[in-house]
């Protein structure tokens, strides 16, 4: 690449910032952290030799994706970093048949049904199918981020593959996935560890979203211990959609709503379980009536 002076780098930079800065954000699910890394390329590119870089793009691409796994790597060693996007806006409806407004709601969902997924990846995971699936990125590409060969990198993301299109509900799948749902249920209010552990993920996730924020618990060992720990305690539950993924919906006594619960099956296990119990979050959804 030949040298730039300042305003035509930072014209070929900004020409690729709309696509990086999605990168970032498939990677990260949070329009935020995506803009912080962008700009940390950017810094970068500004730093770097520019007669060492043989093709803009690809380079860019190559720093943002090393910069968001680093980012996705620390919160897996701080699992109670706040996921800042992924249920700002739920869409909570009874699990039956949907009203034609309803129908349009949840379609505008679907991306967020992704991220959540993609979420439920590891980091290497959830990067080699955002480049290659969504962007194209040859695996050999991939590899030098990750330090593994193409194969290598080609098989991570299969798995992440079968993991994504596990979700995609095709026919059949809702009953599947509400069956997966009901045995976890059932096996929480037995407090029965060994039917959960059959039911969850080895990685599972679980995000309860509090009054003091997000509190995250990651491992199928430590889910099922906290599950038992909520056996018996449900109040009037009925099934609901959240966001058109399978989960419940419970209040108290008296009516006012006390947790949703959204869960992310695939391959015939949860991956992720979402739990709102924040009172000014549930206030803020329009929720159906108790059972």
């Amino acid at each position: 690449m030949t040298a730039h002076p300042s305003g035509l780098l930072t014209e070929a930079f900004e020409a690729q910032r709309d696509r990086l800065r999605a990168v970032a954000y498939r990677v990260l699910g949070s329009h935020a952290d995506a803009e912080d890394v962008v700009q940390e390329a950017w810094m970068r590119l500004v730093r770097q030799d520019q007669t060492t870089i043989g093709n803009l793009a690809g380079w860019l691409t190559t720093v943002v994706g090393r910069i968001s796994l680093d980012l996705l790597r620390s919160r897996r060693a701080r699992p109670a970093t706040d996921y800042e996007q992924q249920f700002a806006n739920l869409v909570v409806t009874p699990d039956d048949d949907l009203s034609p407004d309803e129908q349009v709601a949840l379609a505008d969902s679907v991306g967020l049904a992704l991220l959540i997924v993609l979420d439920s990846l590891t980091p290497s995971e959830r990067l080699a199918f955002v480049l290659h699936d969504m962007f194209a990125v040859p695996f050999h590409d991939i590899g030098q981020i990750l330090g593994k060969s193409a194969d290598a990198t080609k098989m991570i993301a299969s798995r992440a593959r079968r993991k994504v299109r596990a979700t995609d509900r095709p026919a059949g799948s809702d009953r599947e996935h509400r069956q997966v749902v009901q045995a976890f249920g059932a096996a929480a209010l037995s407090g029965d560890f060994e039917a959960l552990l059959r039911v969850l993920d080895p990685n599972v996730k679980l995000s309860v979203d509090t009054p003091d924020g997000m509190v995250v618990t990651l491992g199928a060992t430590k889910v099922a211990s906290g599950a038992r720990m909520f056996s018996g305690k449900a109040a009037r539950q009925r099934p609901v959609l959240v966001n058109g993924i399978p989960g419940h919906m419970s209040w108290r006594p008296d009516g006012s709503p006390l947790s949703v619960i959204a869960f992310t099956v695939a391959e015939g296990r949860i991956i992720g379980i979402h739990i709102v119990i924040d009172p000014a979050k549930l206030a803020s959804i329009q929720l159906p009536a108790p059972a």
